[in-house]
C-alpha cells in the first residue's frame, strides 16, 4: 500500500467505523462500540489493501449516498413518523442548497457582476451555511404547512408536488435571487485548503507535510468525512426525538388521529411540527449537496429525480425506521449508479445497429428503479428493516 493509499484509508476509517456502529446499533451498547470499531477497521483495511483502484469511485459514490441518506431521513420524519405524503422533497432540497450557496459565496464583483447575480453573499463559514440551510428550509416548510396540512393522502401529495415545482421555477426565473437560469458557481468547499499547496495557514506543519502526498483532486475523501459526520449527527438527533414522548405522540397521530385528539394531543400542532422537522433535515441535505457540486442550478432539483428516488429509498429501507432509511439510500443509489453502466454499454452496442433505440437507453434506468419499487410493494411492503414497534429504550432495559 502506497503512502497516498494509506492516507486515503485513514480518511475512510471514521466513516467505516460509523457504518459499523450503525450496522450494530440494535446491539447493547457494551457490544456495539467494539463491534462497530472492529467492523469499521476491517472494512477500511479490506478496501485499502484489495481494492485501491476503485477507492476514488467508492468515495464519490458514498458522498452522494450519504446526501440521499439525509434526504431519506428527512422524508422519514414526515411520512414514517407522521404520515405526511410529501412529494415536495425537491423543493426543500433546492431551498437548502441555494441558501447554503448564498451564505458561503461572495457577491459577484468586477466583470463577473455583469454576468452573475445573486441576492446576497455573506462569505459565511460552512457550518453557518449548513445551519442556515436547515433553518430557511424549515421556515419555508412552516409557511407551506399552514394552508395544505388539512389535506390528506393524494391531495397532499399533489399540493406538495406543485409547491416543489413552484420553488424550482422561482429559482429558474428570478435571476436576482440566485442567477436564475444560469448556474450559481464558485461555491466554496469546506477545508479545501487542506490539500492545496501551500496548505492552510492554521494547519500544523507536521500534519501539512503528512498530507502533502494527497492532491486537491483527493478532496472527496475529506468531504466524505464531513458529510458522514453530519449524517451521524442528524441520525442521532432524530433517534432521540422519535424515541421521546413527543416522537411517540407523532406515531399516535399517524396511526389514529381521532384517538390521539381524544387523549388531549394537539394534533394540528404535531402535524405541523413533524412537517417542519422533515423540511429542516431535507434543507441540511441541500446544504451538503451545494458545496460538493460547486456549481448548482434549477435543473438539479427536478421533482421526479429528487423526490421519486428518495421515496423508493425510504420504501425499500423501511419507513418508520431511521436505520432503514439510511440503508435504503445506499442500496437504491447503488442500483441507480450500477444501471448507469448498463445503459451506457447498451447505448454503445446499439449505436450503429439501432440509433433511435440507443438514444432512449438512458430511460432504462427509470425502468430498473420502477421494477424495484414494484418488487418492494409486492414482496416486502414493510421494507428491509421494518418499523420498530417498541421505541422506548427504558422498556428494553427492564
Amino acid at each position: 500500500m502506497t503512502s497516498s493509499h494509506l492516507l486515503k484509508a485513514c480518511f475512510l476509517l471514521i466513516p467505516a467505523i460509523l457504518l459499523g456502529w450503525l450496522v450494530c446499533s440494535s446491539w447493547p451498547w457494551r457490544r456495539r462500540l467494539p463491534a462497530g470499531l472492529a467492523l469499521g477497521v476491517a472494512l477500511t483495511l479490506a478496501v485499502g489493501v484489495w481494492l485501491p483502484g476503485i477507492m476514488d469511485y467508492l468515495v464519490s459514490f458514498s458522498i452522494m449516498a450519504v446526501i440521499y441518506a439525509v434526504l431519506s431521513l428527512g422524508l422519514n420524519a414526515q411520512w414514517g413518523y407522521n404520515g405526511h405524503l410529501d412529494f415536495g422533497v425537491a423543493g426543500f432540497f433546492a431551498v437548502g442548497a441555494f441558501t447554503m450557496a448564498l451564505f458561503v459565496t461572495a457577491p459577484p464583483s468586477g466583470l463577473l457582476a455583469a454576468y452573475a447575480q445573486q441576492w446576497f453573499g455573506l462569505q459565511a463559514p460552512f457550518l453557518v451555511g449548513l445551519v442556515a440551510a436547515g433553518v430557511v428550509a424549515g421556515v419555508v416548510g412552516y409557511l407551506v404547512a399552514q394552508p395544505i396540512l388539512h389535506l390528506r393522502t393524494d391531495f397532499l401529495a399533489i399540493a406538495t408536488l406543485g409547491i416543489a415545482e413552484i420553488i424550482r421555477l422561482i429559482f429558474q426565473n428570478e435571476r436576482w435571487l440566485a442567477n436564475g437560469p444560469q448556474p450559481l458557481s464558485g461555491i466554496p468547499q469546506p477545508l479545501s485548503c487542506v490539500f492545496e499547496q501551500p496548505a492552510c495557514g492554521w494547519l500544523p506543519s507536521g500534519l501539512a507535510h503528512w498530507l502533502s502526498a494527497l492532491q486537491p483532486r483527493d478532496y472527496g475523501y475529506l468531504y466524505l468525512l464531513i458529510a458522514t459526520l453530519v449524517l451521524a449527527v442528524v441520525y442521532a438527533l432524530l433517534e432521540a426525538v422519535v424515541r421521546s414522548p413527543w416522537g411517540r405522540a407523532l406515531r399516535a397521530v399517524r396511526d389514529e388521529e381521532a384517538s390521539a385528539a381524544m387523549n388531549g394531543k394537539p394534533v394540528k400542532s404535531l402535524r405541523v411540527q413533524s412537517f417542519v422537522l422533515g423540511a429542516v433535515v431535507i434543507g441540511v441535505a441541500g446544504g451538503l449537496y451545494a458545496p460538493y457540486m460547486v456549481t448548482i442550478d434549477y435543473s438539479h432539483f427536478k421533482p421526479l429525480f429528487a423526490t421519486f428516488l428518495v421515496w423508493v429509498m425510504l420504501m425499500l429501507g423501511g419507513s418508520g425506521n431511521n436505520r432503514g432509511a439510511i440503508l435504503g439510500a445506499f442500496v437504491v443509489w447503488a442500483v441507480w449508479s450500477g444501471t448507469g453502466y448498463v445503459t451506457d454499454a447498451l447505448q454503445s452496442a446499439l449505436a450503429n445497429v439501432a440509433p433511435e433505440l440507443a438514444s432512449r437507453m438512458a430511460f432504462l434506468r427509470w425502468v430498473f428503479v420502477g421494477l424495484l419499487l414494484a418488487g418492494i410493494v409486492l414482496f416486502r411492503p414493510q421494507g428491509i428493516l421494518p418499523e420498530e414497534k417498541r421505541v422506548s429504550r427504558f422498556i428494553d432495559e427492564q
